[in-house]
């Protein structure tokens, strides 16, 4: 049983989705969590070293932060096939664009929100302008990140660019649009919302 933690409309919230899309036994622990106007505070139930979420928990074990959750859980949860296996041709990818989330894409998409120039040359990530034709090209091969073959990098790069496609933070694009419309119209996404307030 997955024990997922769980503030509504945050990180965590897409993690309801992937665990629908998984069709994984679940169950979701509400905790608190400190926002950006200074109010909420680290919920000690939480295992995040930092109190914050996602963090799940697996019988015990623990995983935390996005790319690590997602690669955990559809490792774990193979029947669905949302996740390449090790050994599958789609697998280095599927790592590339996982590492590249949370590496590049979140980083970028976090300096532009807080107007903070990226340090050229030194820094890991990239300006958002530099960042998204990359993640555009990708996308132009298929309907998802990895062709035909819907993903847990789906779940994480269509609900980032739902959210931030009606902000200043990413240009207007039709296919990008057309993308994150397209996951966000799974039975599972709307599973999941329903979920998200608990």
């Amino acid at each position: 049983m997955i024990t997922l933690y769980h503030h509504p409309r945050t990180r965590s919230s897409r993690f309801i989705f992937l665990l629908e899309e998984l069709d994984a036994p679940y169950e979701i622990r509400p905790v608190t969590v400190r926002k950006r106007d200074g109010s909420g505070e680290v919920d000690p139930a939480n295992p995040h070293p930092h109190g914050k979420v996602p963090a799940i928990s697996d019988d015990g074990i623990i995983v935390f932060e996005s790319s690590a959750v997602a690669l955990y859980l559809t490792d774990r949860f193979p029947k669905n096939a949302l996740g390449p296996q090790v050994g599958e041709r789609d697998r280095g990818g599927y790592l590339s664009w996982l590492a590249y989330y949370s590496g590049v894409l979140e980083p970028a998409f976090v300096s532009k929100f807080l107007n903070v120039q990226v340090p050229r040359g030194t820094a890991g990530w990239v300006e958002v302008k530099e960042a998204m034709p990359a993640v555009i090209q990708q996308l132009a091969r298929g309907p998802y990140f990895l062709g035909e073959r819907f993903s847990a990098l789906d779940v994480l790069y269509g609900t980032t660019f739902a959210m931030f496609g009606q902000s200043p933070l990413m240009e207007k694009s039709p296919l990008i649009e057309a993308y994150a419309q397209r996951v966000l119209g799974r039975p599972a996404f709307q599973r999941a919302q329903a979920r998200d307030e608990g």
